[in-house]
């Protein structure tokens, strides 16, 4: 496997007045995410990319985290540090944001 972790992040847009990912900061959390692994020197290590809708809108802003395949919604650029440290880095979920589907 070229990556041990994978992080999808849900940039959907959805016309109005259907919430989505998109709308709601799904692309500036994808930035996020990818500063915080170069800065972290892990971007060869966890890759983090954008998604189509991973039919969570409801609770979005929502990512999904690969192997482990967990779900976090709504979810803010302030948290991105946190789900770094804690699931990517550590293996640790990030209860408070974990989605139970």
């Amino acid at each position: 496997m070229k990556f041990a972790k994978h992080v999808f992040v849900c940039t959907n847009q959805k016309e109005a007045p259907k919430k989505s990912c998109g709308a709601e900061h799904g692309a500036a959390l994808l930035d996020a995410f990818k500063q915080e692994l170069t800065q972290r020197g892990l971007q060869k290590e966890i890759r983090a990319q954008r998604a189509g809708c991973l039919d969570a809108c409801a609770f979005g802003p929502a990512l999904v985290v690969y192997p482990e395949g967990t779900y976090y919604g709504n979810v803010q650029v302030a948290d991105v540090a946190e789900l770094v440290e804690k699931h990517l880095v550590n293996n640790e979920v990030v209860e408070r944001l974990k989605l139970d589907f």
